[in-house]
Parts: structure tokens; sequence; C-alpha cells
């Protein structure tokens, strides 16, 4: 049973699925290149929020961009 819960705790490269130690020089990645080929991904815009911003105090922080949308053509 402790072998299970040890295996537990196994973490992995969100890039390649490698088996990554807390302790590692490149964690959460297993390396520097799979670091990069993540951070590429970033650049490229392959990873995107997935819902809009709806905070009206997270809005009002970015400018109000949301608030008037509807009044602009007026």
């Amino acid at each position: 049973m402790a072998a299970r819960k040890k295996s537990a705790k196994l973490l992995h490269c969100p890039t390649c699925g490698m088996i990554v130690h807390p302790n590692d020089e490149d964690f959460p990645f297993c390396s520097d290149r799979c670091r990069k080929i993540d951070l590429g991904k970033w650049a490229m815009g392959a990873y995107k929020i997935s819902s809009p911003v709806l905070d009206p105090e997270v809005l009002e922080d970015l400018g109000g961009l949301g608030n008037n949308r509807s009044g602009e053509g007026e």
C-alpha cells in the first residue's frame, strides 16, 4: 500500500509526459528543451483563456474595455 501512495506523487512533464521530480532543476518540465517548447506554444497563442472576463473590477482595471461596447456607435 505504501508503494501506491508514493507513485501517486509522481508528476509528469506537461510537454512530453516524462516523470519529473519536484527537486529537479527544470521543474515542472523534464528539461530546458521542454520548457522552451512550452514557452513557444504560449508565444504562438496555442494556449487560450476559454471564458471571458466578467469580473467588473478586472474590467475596470483593463480600462473598461467591456463596459461601453454597445454605446460606441452612438
